[in-house]
């Protein structure tokens, strides 16, 4: 029976004639699906919203970083179909679950979306299809949420359903590294369920990396993640330490990454933002937990590059406070909202927590973003750049640094600027006055003073 099930399951994707459905029309299922579907299978999207669903069958993206043009192509060609309806999946062989995998309000798993999603899928998969996790999501997860709703269902895993996990590495707005040339982990449940896998994901990935297990190919993501997590809190710890001593800490990696071994730059900023890195601690934090495995250094990275924002706040309320100037009633101006660079995305971007701990103080904020035309919590919209809207404003802080905002005009007319980028220090090293305003080219100034 399972050789059975294999033998004809294989030769339908090898052939590009199996049917895919993709669940999640997000950052991560979006782009799979259009690459599944330019492969030349037929494809469901699945998506709980009708506005995404409706922009999808237009050919219009809901999200930056999708190339339209052939997003129209495989839409107009009938090989990807959006719906909101699961009914629709009893036609498919494979199935990808690209769901969100949040955290909740006291920083706890919510694979809520994953239940629901292999909840619906279960009872309407036929024996000999294919499911493949892709959710960023603690090791074990795949066999404890998904193994058993299918055993639930009568369907044996290995034998009359097949089971892969392959963690998605979208990076959105990289140019560079695209889903087709980035090397992608896979695994199985079993080896018949890894041959699977493999011939899914050969369609359209260039390099496969097999790994043993499930649990392996889940920890991986999650290690991937932690280990910019743990470096990027070590250069924000080093950045406060290095503005105690008043030196310029990017003078110091420049310097350190000149060194051709041993050493990997990271940079300092307001803080974490994305929905991977600030997130995925705290998925492998709490299993640990489960085990009893003490995961110490992984938390306190945690929580020092969570603690950033407040430092941006004390740096801004000690330079106002050196031009005689309180907080509270001050107008600042916030440059970039989103979480990196040349994007619009703002999942935990670190610039909402500065306008609301600015808020909470009562400044006047604005910023400027042309990426970012307005934010719905809280609700602000997007000035223009212009001389006058920058010399309104008692200070100004870079929290993003889109290569589209012209930093010589920043440069020029606002009073003060807390740089947290180095994006005016790549403009003008050293620093500069200007117009009788004080520039900062980073975080540490003399004038700044101890972090209140």
């Amino acid at each position: 029976m399972p050789e059975t099930h294999k033998a004809a399951l294989l030769p339908l994707i090898q052939n590009h004639e199996a049917t895919v459905c993709v669940v999640g029309l997000g950052y991560v299922g979006l782009p799979l699906a259009i690459a599944i579907a330019a492969a030349g299978n037929q494809v469901l999207g699945l998506d709980l919203s009708q506005r995404i669903v409706d922009a999808v069958n237009s050919g219009r993206s809901h999200i930056e970083g999708i190339d339209e043009v052939e997003l129209e192509r495989v839409v107009a060609t009938g090989k990807l179909v959006a719906s909101t309806h699961f009914d629709d999946i009893t036609a498919a062989q494979v199935a990808v679950i690209a769901v969100p995998t949040p955290i909740d309000e006291y920083r706890l798993p919510d694979l809520s979306y994953v239940r629901a999603a292999i909840g619906e899928l279960a009872p309407r998969l036929k024996p000999g299809s294919l499911v493949i996790l892709e959710s960023t999501t603690y090791p074990g997860t795949t066999e404890e949420v998904i193994l058993p709703e299918l055993r639930s269902r009568g369907l044996v895993p290995g034998r009359d359903v097949f089971v892969g996990y392959s963690p998605e590495r979208i990076d959105p707005g990289n140019e560079k590294w695209q889903l087709s040339n980035t090397p992608k982990v896979v695994s199985g449940y079993s080896n018949d369920c890894v041959e699977l896998v493999i011939a899914f994901y050969s369609q359209f990935v260039q390099n496969l990396v097999p790994v043993s297990n499930l649990r392996t190919a889940e920890i991986t993501k999650l290690f991937e993640n932690i280990f910019r997590c743990v470096n990027i809190a070590l250069v924000n710890e080093f950045q406060q330490i290095c503005d105690g001593f008043g030196i310029d800490v990017w003078e110091v990696i420049q310097a350190c990454s000149t060194k051709p071994y041993g050493f990997m730059p990271f940079y300092p900023g307001p803080g974490l933002g994305g929905h991977c890195v600030p997130v995925d601690p705290f998925y492998l934090a709490w299993k640990a937990r489960e085990k009893r495995v003490s995961t110490e250094f992984i938390e306190l990275a945690g929580r020092v590059n969570a603690s950033m924002p407040l430092y941006v706040i004390g740096k801004v309320n000690a330079l106002l406070n050196s031009r005689q100037r309180s907080l509270n009633g001050a107008r600042v101006a916030l440059l970039g909202v989103a979480y990196k660079k040349n994007s619009s995305d703002v999942r935990e971007s670190p610039a909402i927590r500065i306008i609301e701990l600015l808020q909470d103080r009562g400044a006047v904020v604005s910023y400027h973003d042309p990426y970012v035309p307005m934010l719905e919590s809280p609700a602000l919209q997007s000035n223009p750049l212009s001389a006058e809207f920058l010399a309104a404003q008692d200070c100004a802080i870079v929290t993003t640094d889109h290569d589209a905002i012209d930093w010589g005009l920043v440069l020029q007319f606002s009073p003060i600027v807390l740089d947290t980028r180095n994006a005016l220090g790549r403009l003008s090293p050293g620093g500069a006055r200007l117009s009788g305003g004080l520039v900062l080219d980073q975080f540490n100034d003399p004038l700044a003073g101890e972090v209140l």
